[in-house]
């Protein structure tokens, strides 16, 4: 019997104590926030600072002769501070992309500052992505419901196919279009495809508005921000987003063909 006890005694001594373990496997709360939280004091100090203010059309026609005169004699410096103040406004959620967008078809051109753009614009949201999934996806999946579930299913399923709509129909703002697929588990090779390709057709549209911006200032004019909804032109990408959605529907009409067949 003392034997029986000294071996469970010794047994229980190896048991590997599961809480300590769990306790030094998972991070830290503050540890996970802290990407969220260095971008939410960015956003702050980006207000607080009065740095919006100074991106308008009215500064952009003041500085313009000294804008095309840097770019100009520094090619390569000019696309980098560009593409880097893009990153930055997208990663911090900064409402500035249309006027950022302009102003690059202002100085480069309707289809490099497309390009540059759509490269800026793709980084920024994925680092606010992978800041939400780093933060809260555990989080939300130990919180979720079963129709939360069912809605990550359904939308990972298809994720590359979601976000090409999304992205295509500025219908929801595009921080938001960064968090949600983050929190609903969508892949970050689809996030990122589905991004970049998304916005290229919306971002050649305030390009080519940037490309002809120096005649606008000459007549003592300022573009309008809200050309992308006229008909002429939310017609051909509303065609698009219903082309990113051909898979989608064959995909449901498939299933419900297969499940009429296996009742039958």
């Amino acid at each position: 019997m003392t034997k029986t006890s000294s071996m469970a005694s010794h047994l229980s001594d190896q048991k590997p104590d599961t809480h300590s373990e769990i306790k030094g496997t998972s991070k830290p709360l503050w540890r996970k926030l802290l990407p969220v939280i260095v971008l939410v004091v960015g956003l702050v100090i980006a207000w607080a600072s009065g740095v919006l203010d100074l991106l308008s059309f009215e500064s952009l026609r003041e500085n313009r002769d000294l804008l095309q005169g840097f770019v100009a004699d520094n090619p390569v410096s000019s696309v980098l501070v560009f593409m880097g103040l893009y990153v930055v406004s997208v990663a911090l959620s900064l409402p500035i992309g249309s006027i950022l967008t302009i102003t690059g078809g202002f100085l480069f051109g309707a289809f490099l500052a497309t390009s540059y753009v759509v490269v800026s614009a793709t980084i920024g949201a994925t680092i606010v992505y992978l800041a939400a999934r780093y933060a809260f996806y555990d989080l939300m999946r130990a919180k979720a419901g079963n129709a939360v579930r069912r809605m990550e299913e359904g939308f990972a399923e298809n994720a590359f196919s979601y976000l090409m709509v999304l992205r295509l129909i500025p219908i929801f703002p595009f921080w938001l279009v960064n968090l949600v697929p983050a929190l609903l588990g969508v892949k970050l090779r689809s996030f990122v495809f589905g991004t970049m390709i998304g916005i290229i057709p919306g971002t050649f549209v305030y390009s080519s508005i940037g490309d002809g911006l120096g005649a606008l200032f000459d007549q003592g004019k300022t573009p309008d921000l809200g050309i992308i909804f006229e008909p002429r032109i939310l017609t051909p990408i509303i065609g698009l987003a219903v082309l990113a959605l051909l898979p989608v529907a064959y995909k449901k009409l498939r299933k419900r063909k297969i499940g009429a067949n296996a009742d039958e």
